[in-house]
């Protein structure tokens, strides 16, 4: 197999890396640049847990090219908090439990962050559909609803601290 140079733009960072024009973006990540949050599930586009944002939109690295993707921002679940901290949604399905084993999390946690910053306070139907690709086998889905409700919560509260007077 031939092997052409790949430029990616992952969590802010420009990556390059040396691999067949046909490697899939969920082998680029977790294989050449040890970004092993997003999972390997299905293989077939069904499961959710290989979910990365692509210019802030949910997309299943399982079955996209990582060479057609060059031009492109991408964020895995490293990344979407800065280092050393959480993000409300992190926060969210850790406090309330919607992490149980956890091989699904990545996805949800990427689905749910993409949801967030296109529509802050989703009803419930909403955040549904929003979390409708991705499979979880241990939680039954209440515990990710109430994860996703309390990482609203989270996410208002910071938002709220910081256009909060000073001294208040």
């Amino acid at each position: 197999m031939t092997k052409e140079l790949i430029r990616l733009k992952v969590n802010g960072e420009l990556r390059e890396i040396a691999a067949p024009a046909e490697k899939l973006l969920l082998d680029v990540l977790r294989e050449d640049l040890s970004l092993t949050g997003s999972k390997r599930g299905c293989d077939d586009s069904s499961c959710g847990c290989c979910a990365v944002l692509v210019d802030g939109v949910p997309m299943l690295s399982c079955v996209a090219i990582a060479s057609c993707y060059q031009d492109c921002e991408i964020v895995t679940v490293e990344g979407i908090a800065p280092p050393g901290e959480l993000d409300p949604v992190q926060e969210g399905y850790a406090v309330a439990g919607g992490a149980q084993c956890g091989y699904c999390t990545p996805g949800f946690l990427i689905a749910t962050k993409a949801l967030l910053d296109h529509n802050p306070n989703p009803t419930l139907e909403e955040i549904r559909l929003a979390l409708s690709s991705n499979l979880c086998r241990c939680t039954g889905y209440m515990q990710i609803y109430e994860s996703v409700k309390l990482a609203i919560e989270r996410a208002q509260a910071r938002e709220a601290a910081k256009t909060a007077p000073v001294g208040s």
